[in-house]
């Protein structure tokens, strides 16, 4: 057997390989004489190990020394070879089912905290603090749940702020001022958007939190075209403004952490190890906090991080030195767990599925209009300077107009200056067609996709603005495994569940939550569905030698199931049970999920948080905020200039406000 370095961990144990059916084992002849005395292994038996390798796919046991594999095989033939290796057999999962542990490549864990803390009413089902809050996916459902909420929250506080997240208006119905005033009277109400980039607000917030026609009469003419007082509706620029107000009821860093804390639960109750964050906001303060929940050596997984090139674009727009300088800089700012990937960068294309805002080349049915996150000219500006300085890029793309613009940049920058291990990631996936499929993969484009958004989306979608045409090839897997693709899941974290076997059953049967299938040719086998939750997802971060199979050499970091996913129906995949993990050794079972009971007593509310400005750029080039502190951040900053309808729906246009204005309460906290 051919010792490699990525052996070398495992060698430790002084096991000898014995032949082609004996266990992949690592041999003790690299390191004689450098470790003494030996240390113990466990050799961890189970029902069934699915290994994801393909050199030894299934065994029933692995053995590990400190926080390294050391070797796959049968027991006895672990055994065996560990001749005078002191070692302990370790049955805990006898019953139960290890794979290697699941990758989620793609989550925002500011988003989801600020999220999870919330009223949810959404068009899934989710796990929030409070307890487990089911679909609703209908006008009338939605109106009988946010009466129910209400009336609950009321009973405990009616002078509390009551705010809920998920209304959709493609499946909720109209939201107006006048309805939450009819509903809520002296109880002040925010309704937060499933996109999170709009507000509604009733009579009795305003007044109370200074919505007043003073504060109104601040707005720039941009920030005014985008609010409908009457309405109560806040989008965009408007919703920016607004916050300055109403932040202390939906952002502050007390509320940030409590909802990080309950994501470190929440991603190890679903097998999660590895979890990264590809374009979070650029804001050491707010990374700082992050830090704080994530860092220390008892979370139970590791989370990465991959800078918003976005936001170094604006900040150094004609001296590309300094851009890259100042991406390099953020590697510094992890500590523990929480960790920034070195060489990788994200981009953005086109405008979010959730709001119908995709580039599509046929344009939508109903007439409007997708829009550009990034300009295409910026955008082909920063890849070629991130493309020539050696990045890999993670590239938010989910219609097939921004795949052109995608793709016709990898091929120039492959003709003038040819990579042959770039792994640019075109990451959601959410339309492409069959000739760009193949270009992509001929390029060396490789696939981060979300398979949910087929269940969540392609239903209504079929009726509304994409037809059922091109609704039944979202997110189009098949094409991608033809065309010799690597293909990753992610759930993107608030936009979907970060629920891996979620995800698996969701590629595997594309069921929509109406429930037909949508795009049956498009279905995935499960052997490539959980390669996309382990090994191809750690290869999307370049973690592939070190994670996502369970080999020789490699982490020690395992998901335990209660079910093996081929002893089940596919309609049964999200239903299988974790246990828990184990994590570079140590064995971690799952907390047990909140139970649904009375809400937490409300905060006492924090001093306000004025100002704040995302510095990826979500301000109109032409009119920046009147606040000067806003306006200072705001210069330079050129991305977005969507106005009128396109913003109503969420252009996307850079970081998070909110997360924007936590990151100024943490400094002026400091």
């Amino acid at each position: 057997m051919t010792t490699t370095r990525r052996n070398l961990a495992g060698a430790a144990l002084g096991l000898v390989a014995a032949g082609e059916a004996a266990a992949q084992a690592l041999g003790l002849q690299d390191i004689i004489g450098r470790v003494a005395p030996q240390r113990e292994a466990t050799i961890y038996v189970a029902r069934e190990v699915i290994t994801m390798d393909p050199r030894r796919p299934r065994a029933e046991a692995v053995a590990v020394v400190g926080e390294r594999i050391a070797a796959v095989g049968t027991l006895a033939e672990l055994q065996a070879l560990a001749r005078d290796q002191p070692f302990r057999v370790d049955r805990s999962f006898e019953g139960k089912v290890m794979l290697p542990g699941f990758v989620e490549q793609h989550v925002h864990p500011v988003l989801a905290g600020l999220m999870v803390i919330t009223e949810v009413i959404a068009i899934e089902d989710w796990d929030t603090t409070t307890g487990f809050r089911p679909a609703v996916r209908d006008e009338a459902g939605y109106r009988r749940r946010f009466a129910e909420a209400l009336a609950a929250h009321k009973a405990r506080d009616p002078q509390a702020v009551f705010l809920t997240w998920g209304y959709h208006h493609y499946f909720h119905g109209a939201m107006s001022r006048e309805w939450l005033d009819a509903q809520a009277g002296e109880t002040p109400v925010i309704v937060w958007h499933r996109s999170q980039h709009e507000v509604f607000l009733n009579t009795t917030l305003m007044r109370r939190m200074g919505v007043d026609d003073a504060f109104l009469a601040t707005f720039t003419p941009s920030a005014r075209a985008q609010t409908d007082v009457a309405k109560g509706h806040f989008f965009e620029q408007g919703m920016l403004k607004v916050l300055e107000k109403i932040a202390p009821a939906m952002a502050t860093p007390d509320r940030m952490r409590q909802g990080l804390e309950f994501t470190v639960g929440y991603y190890h109750r679903n097998g999660i190890t590895i979890a990264a964050e590809p374009g979070g906001l650029y804001s050491k303060p707010l990374q700082d906090a992050v830090n704080a929940v994530y860092a220390a050596d008892a979370t139970p997984f590791n989370h990465y991080f991959i800078p918003d090139g976005k936001s170094f674009l604006a900040l150094h727009p004609d001296d590309p030195a300094a851009m890259i300088a100042e991406t390099r800089r953020t590697l510094d700012w992890g500590s523990g767990r929480a960790r920034f990937l070195p060489q990788q960068v994200k981009l953005f294309t086109d405008g979010a599925i959730y709001s119908q805002l995709m580039q599509m080349q046929d344009g939508y049915t109903d007439g409007h209009h997708g829009a550009w996150i990034m300009d295409p000219d910026l955008f082909s500006h920063a890849f070629h300077l991130y493309w020539d300085a050696g990045y890999q890029l993670h590239i938010h793309n989910n219609g097939d107009g921004g795949m052109e613009v995608v793709l016709a940049n990898v091929e120039r920058a492959q003709r003038r200056r040819p990579r042959f291990d770039h792994r640019t990631v075109l990451v959601h996936f959410g339309f492409a067609t069959p000739d760009q499929i193949a270009r992509a993969g001929r390029l060396g484009c490789i696939v981060s996709a979300n398979p949910y958004y087929v269940t969540a989306l392609a239903g209504r979608y079929a009726q509304i603005g994409i037809g059922p045409e091109r609704a039944r090839r979202m997110v189009p897997l098949k094409d991608a495994e033809t065309a010799g693709m690597s293909i990753s899941f992610h759930s993107d974290m608030p936009m979907a569940p970060a629920k891996p076997l979620q995800l698996i059953w969701a590629a595997v049967n594309r069921t929509t939550a109406e429930g037909p299938v949508m795009g049956e040719d498009q279905r995935v086998s499960l052997d490539l569905a959980l390669r996309a939750m382990t090994i191809e997802a750690a290869f999307s971060i370049r973690l592939e030698n070190e994670v996502g199979s369970i080999t020789p050499g490699k982490y020690a970091n395992f998901t335990i199931l209660e079910q093996s996913p081929y002893a089940v129906a596919p309609a049964a995949l999200k239903d299988i049970a974790v246990w828990g993990t184990v994590l570079e050794g140590r064995v971690q079972p799952a907390p047990a999920a909140p139970a649904t009971g009375p809400r937490r007593a409300e905060a006492p509310r924090p001093a306000r948080l004025a100002g704040g400005a995302a510095p990826s750029g979500r301000f109109s080039a032409a009119e920046p905020p009147s606040d000067a502190r806003l306006a200072a951040a705001c210069a330079g900053h050129a991305f977005c200039t969507h106005t009128g309808p396109a913003a109503a729906l969420g252009c996307g246009c850079g970081g998070d406000v909110f997360a924007a204005l936590v990151a100024l309460g943490l400094e002026r906290k400091g």
